[in-house]
Protein backbone atom coordinates (compact mmCIF):
# COMPACT_ATOMS: atom_id res chain seq x y z
CA UNK A 1 0.00 0.00 0.00
CA UNK A 2 2.83 2.20 0.64
CA UNK A 3 4.35 2.11 -3.04
CA UNK A 4 0.60 3.00 -3.79
CA UNK A 5 -1.05 -0.32 -4.75
CA UNK A 6 -4.76 -0.96 -3.00
CA UNK A 7 -4.13 -4.48 -2.71
CA UNK A 8 -5.93 -7.00 -0.08
CA UNK A 9 -5.62 -10.40 1.33
CA UNK A 10 -7.69 -12.64 -0.79
CA UNK A 11 -6.64 -15.97 0.85
CA UNK A 12 -4.52 -16.53 4.34
CA UNK A 13 -4.74 -19.83 6.28
CA UNK A 14 -7.07 -22.68 4.92
CA UNK A 15 -8.22 -25.66 7.00
CA UNK A 16 -8.14 -29.20 6.00
CA UNK A 17 -12.08 -29.40 5.36
CA UNK A 18 -12.05 -26.06 3.32
CA UNK A 19 -9.39 -27.64 1.21
CA UNK A 20 -11.48 -30.56 0.70
CA UNK A 21 -14.07 -28.03 -0.49
CA UNK A 22 -12.08 -26.44 -3.51
CA UNK A 23 -10.30 -29.27 -4.77
CA UNK A 24 -13.67 -31.50 -4.67
CA UNK A 25 -15.58 -28.73 -6.68
CA UNK A 26 -12.91 -27.47 -8.94
CA UNK A 27 -12.06 -31.84 -9.52
CA UNK A 28 -15.91 -32.29 -10.29
CA UNK A 29 -16.20 -28.65 -12.77
CA UNK A 30 -12.19 -29.43 -14.23
CA UNK A 31 -11.62 -33.43 -13.84
CA UNK A 32 -9.17 -33.99 -11.42
CA UNK A 33 -6.45 -34.00 -13.43
CA UNK A 34 -6.71 -30.63 -14.27
CA UNK A 35 -7.93 -29.58 -10.53
CA UNK A 36 -4.09 -30.72 -9.58
CA UNK A 37 -2.47 -28.04 -11.67
CA UNK A 38 -4.25 -25.44 -9.66
CA UNK A 39 -5.37 -26.76 -6.59
CA UNK A 40 -3.66 -28.51 -3.88
CA UNK A 41 -5.26 -32.07 -2.54
CA UNK A 42 -6.44 -31.46 1.46
CA UNK A 43 -3.49 -32.09 3.08
CA UNK A 44 -1.19 -30.86 0.46
CA UNK A 45 -1.95 -27.06 0.69
CA UNK A 46 0.84 -24.43 1.54
CA UNK A 47 -2.17 -22.62 2.77
CA UNK A 48 -3.18 -25.52 4.99
CA UNK A 49 0.29 -23.92 6.77
CA UNK A 50 -0.36 -20.91 7.09
CA UNK A 51 2.80 -20.07 5.19
CA UNK A 52 1.17 -18.70 1.70
CA UNK A 53 -1.61 -16.22 1.03
CA UNK A 54 -3.01 -14.94 -2.27
CA UNK A 55 -3.28 -11.58 -2.76
CA UNK A 56 -5.40 -9.23 -4.97
CA UNK A 57 -6.02 -5.69 -5.92
CA UNK A 58 -8.65 -4.45 -3.61
CA UNK A 59 -10.91 -3.84 -6.85
CA UNK A 60 -10.87 -7.30 -7.62
CA UNK A 61 -9.61 -6.74 -10.71
CA UNK A 62 -8.19 -10.06 -12.49
CA UNK A 63 -9.30 -11.70 -9.25
CA UNK A 64 -6.78 -14.86 -9.12
CA UNK A 65 -6.26 -14.92 -12.58
CA UNK A 66 -3.73 -14.76 -14.36
CA UNK A 67 -3.65 -10.63 -15.81
CA UNK A 68 -3.34 -10.11 -12.08
CA UNK A 69 0.92 -10.52 -12.84
CA UNK A 70 0.29 -7.60 -15.69
CA UNK A 71 -1.07 -5.14 -13.24
CA UNK A 72 1.50 -2.74 -11.63
CA UNK A 73 0.64 -4.19 -8.16
CA UNK A 74 1.62 -7.48 -9.16
CA UNK A 75 4.46 -6.33 -10.97
CA UNK A 76 5.43 -4.50 -7.78
CA UNK A 77 5.09 -7.72 -5.46
CA UNK A 78 6.69 -10.12 -8.12
CA UNK A 79 9.66 -7.72 -7.60
CA UNK A 80 9.68 -6.93 -4.50
CA UNK A 81 7.75 -9.46 -2.08
CA UNK A 82 11.78 -10.75 -1.08
CA UNK A 83 12.00 -7.74 0.60
CA UNK A 84 9.57 -8.81 3.21
CA UNK A 85 10.94 -12.37 3.49
CA UNK A 86 7.77 -13.88 0.58
CA UNK A 87 8.21 -15.43 -2.67
CA UNK A 88 6.67 -15.84 -5.74
CA UNK A 89 5.58 -19.48 -5.08
CA UNK A 90 4.90 -20.51 -8.86
CA UNK A 91 6.74 -18.21 -11.49
CA UNK A 92 5.53 -18.42 -15.01
CA UNK A 93 8.40 -19.38 -16.55
CA UNK A 94 8.41 -22.32 -13.67
CA UNK A 95 5.86 -24.78 -14.44
CA UNK A 96 7.25 -27.50 -15.40
CA UNK A 97 9.20 -27.59 -12.12
CA UNK A 98 6.61 -26.50 -9.86
CA UNK A 99 4.18 -28.62 -11.62
CA UNK A 100 1.59 -26.31 -11.24
CA UNK A 101 -0.10 -23.52 -13.36
CA UNK A 102 1.65 -20.16 -13.51
CA UNK A 103 -0.30 -17.76 -10.13
CA UNK A 104 1.22 -14.49 -10.15
CA UNK A 105 -1.29 -13.91 -6.34
CA UNK A 106 0.52 -16.56 -4.70
CA UNK A 107 2.98 -15.80 -2.33
CA UNK A 108 4.44 -18.18 0.36
CA UNK A 109 6.40 -16.64 3.73
CA UNK A 110 9.92 -18.10 3.62
CA UNK A 111 11.60 -15.24 5.49
CA UNK A 112 14.28 -12.49 3.99
CA UNK A 113 17.31 -14.41 3.95
CA UNK A 114 15.99 -17.44 1.59
CA UNK A 115 13.50 -15.63 -0.16
CA UNK A 116 16.22 -12.39 -1.21
CA UNK A 117 18.22 -15.65 -2.13
CA UNK A 118 15.93 -17.54 -4.09
CA UNK A 119 14.97 -14.39 -5.86
CA UNK A 120 18.76 -13.57 -6.46
CA UNK A 121 19.37 -16.98 -8.42
CA UNK A 122 16.31 -17.05 -9.98
CA UNK A 123 15.24 -20.61 -8.26
CA UNK A 124 12.56 -21.97 -7.32
CA UNK A 125 11.57 -23.49 -3.74
CA UNK A 126 11.49 -26.61 -5.18
CA UNK A 127 15.08 -26.23 -7.17
CA UNK A 128 16.38 -24.90 -4.11
CA UNK A 129 14.94 -28.06 -2.07
CA UNK A 130 17.83 -30.23 -2.61
CA UNK A 131 20.00 -27.90 -1.37
CA UNK A 132 18.57 -26.53 1.83
CA UNK A 133 18.01 -30.34 2.60
CA UNK A 134 22.18 -30.65 2.65
CA UNK A 135 22.58 -27.49 3.93
CA UNK A 136 20.62 -28.94 7.12
CA UNK A 137 21.86 -32.59 7.26
CA UNK A 138 25.35 -30.68 7.56
CA UNK A 139 23.89 -28.39 10.23
CA UNK A 140 22.25 -31.40 11.81
CA UNK A 141 25.76 -33.21 12.03
CA UNK A 142 27.99 -29.85 13.36
CA UNK A 143 25.24 -30.10 16.19
CA UNK A 144 23.93 -26.52 15.42
CA UNK A 145 20.27 -27.83 14.81
CA UNK A 146 18.50 -30.67 15.72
Amino acid sequence: NAAGHDILLASGYRSYEQQQIYFSNYSRLYGEESANKFSARPGQSEHQTGLSLDISLSSRQCYLEVCFGDTEAGKWLAEHAHEYGFILRYPADKTTITEYQYEPWHFRYVGRDLARALHESGLTLDEAYPYLQKALAELKSQGVVE
